[in-house]
């Protein structure tokens, strides 16, 4: 079952592209560790930088789905985004403010999403997975929320194969069950029309998922690493091998691949291996595997 996007048809989908990079390494400019460094203070052209972009994608997501999907987006990406800031100032971790990327017309979701760029390195696997799992915990609940509440708000509408204005959303394990909660009775002539909440919630559990992927430096390969250290490198291995044997049968994923390749998919180390993660830790861990098995897409987008 596809679930439907009516609001995009005026834009640009690229072909093949996901249009969409959630987050660029952030152990780039590692620097070193100092225990007695403080953190830096946010600098007035620093704030203005940050503030303008995040001004601009509001007004780029606005400009694709319209007031509640861009109320709903921003507000998912932001608590991503600060639940790395704010763990990185706890661990007195030097990081920049989350700096938006608005992306009109080319991103289906008006935004290319945002990074953060830690300028220090991480003292132990600890830290680093608190880091790392913050983001993904603090945008899973305003995602869930925006995706139950737009559904509840969207509509049945009869399937029409020769429709080229809507754009299929792929399905995900989570958005399976929500379906058959919400719309038990749906035909298969019948499709979902999804509501601007519901598209921001699905939004941002493929972001989520997107980012869980445990390999290399995105927030589950940080994940990953907190758990297992430098054993995590066959696992995210076999995870990448994996993402080129899915860009066989949909090839977006060969960008994601690409990228994998490009930034690197062995994690650097941290300053202290020898720390271990406790019991609960572990099973933060293992509660974020489960997330990113039920919120990955594995075909996210088609074109009727």
């Amino acid at each position: 079952m596809n679930f439907l996007l009516d609001r995009l048809r005026h834009l640009v989908l690229g072909h093949g592209l996901f249009g969409f990079s959630r987050r660029l390494p952030t152990s780039a400019g590692y620097t070193g560790w100092n225990p007695e460094a403080t953190v830096n203070r946010i600098s007035s052209d620093e704030l203005l930088r940050a503030g303008g972009l995040f001004v601009m994608t509001i007004g780029t997501t606005w400009l694709t789905g319209g007031w509640q999907y861009a109320a709903a987006i921003m507000l998912i990406l932001l608590c991503h985004e600060m639940g790395h800031y704010l763990m990185c100032r706890r661990y007195r971790v030097s990081a920049t403010l989350p700096l938006f990327i608005p992306m009109p017309l080319i991103s289906i979701f008006g935004t290319m999403g945002a990074i953060i760029r830690m300028k220090a390195n991480i003292e132990n696997r600890r830290v680093l997975f608190d880091i790392g799992i913050a983001g993904p915990l603090a945008g899973l609940g305003p995602a869930l929320v925006a995706l139950f509440w737009g559904l509840s708000l969207s509509t049945v509408v009869a399937l029409d194969p020769n429709n080229q204005t809507m754009i299929p959303l792929g399905d995900s394990l989570l958005l399976r069950l929500a379906e058959s909660w919400f719309y038990p009775g749906l035909q298969a002539d019948q499709d979902i029309l999804l509501h601007p909440l519901a598209f921001a919630g699905w939004a941002g559990l493929f972001v989520t998922a997107l980012n869980l992927i445990p390999v290399g430096q995105l927030d589950g390969g940080h994940v990953l690493y907190g758990l297992l250290g430098k054993r995590s490198f066959p696992v995210g291995s076999l995870v990448l091998i994996g993402l080129g044997i899915g860009a066989v049968f949909y090839p977006a994923w060969w960008l994601w691949f690409a990228l994998m390749l490009v930034f690197g998919f062995r994690h650097p180390e941290t300053v202290d291996e020898h720390i271990p993660l406790d019991r609960g830790r572990v099973a933060l861990g293992i509660f974020a595997l489960i997330v990113f098995i039920f919120c990955f897409v594995p075909q996210p987008f088609s074109v009727r």
